[in-house]
This record gives structure tokens, C-alpha cells and sequence, in this order.
């Protein structure tokens, strides 16, 4: 069926894994998008995802406005490597079309206020992928938080475990700090969304690799928030045996945490004057959770269908770009806000050196 005239007609740029397993399938799927056509830089990738994917056009080629189909054009999705991001938002800008991109923003924070003031200039809607947010078990406890059922907030943390054995972009040591500048900004974010207002920075410790390599062995940054200060922390470690990532907030009746990956939520109560009975309900009552909820997320991540909340993603973008706003929660304000956290512990991983 013929898509109506009112969708916003989006072009993939760069297709690498996260074009590829979250932005196309994405796109696909949010009504009020058709995907206009594909482009990469590499000869034959553009006709190969192409036809893989049903797509009408593409393009082989590094420049948005070589695209031969480029009047059908109304946005660009920017899934390249990092170091390319800065010049092709600045063009698809320039060019009068919305953009939205995939993490991290830019390469350094006077680039991202740049692009900014052109995207506001040109009154283009401009986004960042800040997707986890919108996963299904983040929506839970950010209701159990805003609902105020977790209780007075005493400390929330991010950690993060990495195994350098798993899959990783080629490029990702020729990031400043290595792969902390790839992935950090879901942390971050994750963080921003929990505190739900501004982190104020406090100090930071960087742990140089034990395997020779641009990404350190261990990252640390400490933060506080809200009138009261709680304390807020992050924690990346980069040599693991084994991946993880979670989000926990400590309430004063329950204590929350997010399995990131396999999109699980958790919520167990506060257990007093940890007796036997209370322990033996924690166990209880997380490993039900756990595996209740694999019922509902272990399917899709089996199957690598899980959305991780990238649809909501685009369908966001999608509405403010029809509506000429900015978007809540991934619009330019926060791709800057990540990128300056990001910039803090690099200027201090410089400080050490």
C-alpha cells in the first residue's frame, strides 16, 4: 500500500552493523516514514542492503548531495563511524533537510554548538539516537521513579562490563579514550534520564589498559544531583570477562535496576534489618522477575528483534520534523549535554598524562 504524501521520506547514510540491526528496521517499521533510498562509501554495499531490504535507490558515494535521487529527500539518518558525523550533519543541514544521528554526536563540543546554531538557523530538525531510554524495561522504572515508588532517591549507578572479545566497530580505537567515546553516551544519557536533573560533576579516575590499547582497563566518574546531592556514579570497565550493563537506583523502599541487554527490569524491596526471611524474599523475588520477564525480552533477544527503543526513536524525530520542533529527550540540547560529560572525563584522562 502506498504510503501517504504526508510521511517524512528518510535516506540511510553509512551501512555499517547499527544502520543495518537498528536504524533501517526501525525506519521500516514507524508509520510515517519511507525510507527514501540507502548510501555508503564502499562500492556494492548500497545495492546489496538495497535489495536485502526492499529498498527502491541507492547510491554509492561519501557526499549527500552527489544522491541522483536527492529531491526525494526529506531527511538524512546518519549511521557512519564517529569521525565522520560532523561534516555529513553540517551538509544534509545545509542542505535543508533534518538529520538525526547516530551516537556519539560529533568529535568536539565547539562542532556540536556549531551544527546546533546551523540546525536552528535553518529551523531543521536535528536528533541524536539516545535509544535505550525508550526500551521497555527503562520505561518501567522511570514510571516507578516519576510515580515516586522507589521512595526518597538515595545514590543511582551506571556499569557497564565489556569483554574486548565481542563484536566492536573496526574503528573504535581511533577514538579519544577508544570505545568510551563510542558507548559512554548510552550511560550517560541513562544517567541524565534517571537524575532527571543536571549532573554536576565531581571527579573522574582513569585506569590505563593492561592490554596496550587506546581504551583504559577502567573508567570512573562521580557526579551528584537533585537540592539533596544524591550521589550519582558511573562505572566502565573495558577488560572483562564478560558483557553487562546496568542501571540501579536506590530508593528508600525499593531498589531498581535495568539489565540493559536482555532488557529486564527488577524492582525488590528494601530489606530492613536483613533477617533471613527478608534475603530469602530478595532471592525470591529478583529471580522471578529475571526469568519471568526473559518470557517477554528472551524471545526477541534470541532472535536480534529487539527494538531497544529505537523505535521511538525515529518516530520521534519523524513527528518533530513534520511539526518543525524540536524533539523531546533526543533533540540537539541533549546530543550536547552527552558530548560535553564525554569531553569532562577526557579532559581529564589529558590531566593525567
Amino acid at each position: 500500500m502506498k504510503k501517504p504524501s504526508s510521511s517524512l521520506r528518510v535516506a540511510a547514510i553509512g551501512l555499517g552493523w547499527v544502520t543495518l540491526h537498528r536504524h533501517l528496521p526501525a525506519l521500516l517499521k514507524t508509520p510515517g516514514i519511507e525510507v527514501a533510498g540507502v548510501m555508503d562509501r564502499h562500492p556494492g554495499r548500497a545495492a546489496s542492503v538495497a535489495s536485502r531490504f526492499g529498498i527502491a535507490r541507492h547510491h554509492d558515494g561519501d557526499s549527500l548531495a552527489s544522491i541522483p535521487w536527492l529531491d526525494e529527500v526529506d531527511a538524512f539518518s546518519i549511521g557512519t563511524g564517529p569521525a565522520a558525523h560532523a561534516a555529513l550533519i553540517r551538509e544534509g543541514l545545509e542542505l535543508d533537510r533534518h538529520v538525526i544521528t547516530e551516537k556519539p554526536f560529533v568529535m568536539r563540543p565547539a562542532d556540536g554548538e556549531e551544527i546546533v546554531a546551523l540546525a536552528r538557523s535553518r529551523r531543521r530538525t536535528l536528533a541524536i539516537v539516545h535509544n535505550f531510554q525508550f526500551s521497555r524495561s527503562m520505561r518501567a522504572l522511570l514510571s516507578d521513579l516519576r510515580g515516586g515508588v522507589l521512595g526518597r532517591i538515595r545514590f543511582i549507578s551506571a556499569t557497564q562490563l565489556g569483554n574486548p572479545a565481542r563484536r566492536l566497530p573496526t574503528w573504535h580505537e581511533d577514538l579519544p579514550l577508544g570505545l568510551f567515546y563510542d558507548e559512554s553516551p548510552h550511560l550517560f544519557y541513562l544517567l541524565r534520564a534517571l537524575a532527571g536533573t543536571p549532573l554536576r560533576f565531581l571527579r573522574a579516575e582513569i585506569h590505563p589498559s593492561t592490554l596496550g590499547k587506546q581504551t583504559p582497563a577502567w573508567i570512573s566518574a562521580h557526579y551528584t544531583t537533585g537540592d539533596r546531592g544524591a550521589p550519582v556514579k558511573l562505572n566502565m570497565a573495558f577488560e572483562a570477562p564478560l558483557s553487562e550493563w546496568h542501571v540501579t537506583v536506590a530508593g528508600e523502599r525499593f531498589l531498581a535496576d535495568v539489565d540493559v541487554f536482555r532488557d529486564i527490569y527488577i524492582r525488590v524491596p528494601n530489606d530492613g534489618a536483613h533477617t533471613a526471611w527478608p534475603v530469602l524474599r530478595t532471592s525470591l523475588s529478583a529471580t522471578w522477575s529475571h526469568w519471568w520477564q526473559h518470557l517477554l525480552s528472551g524471545p526477541g533477544h534470541l532472535a536480534g528483534t529487539l527494538s531497544y527503543g529505537n523505535a521511538e526513536v525515529f518516530r520521534r524525530f519523524a513527528d518533530a520534523a513534520r511539526a518543525g520542533v524540536e524533539p523531546p529527550d533526543i533533540g540537539p540540547d541533549d546530543a550536547l549535554a552527552v558530548l560535553r560529560m564525554q569531553h569532562e572525563i577526557l579532559e581529564r584522562a589529558h590531566g593525567l598524562q
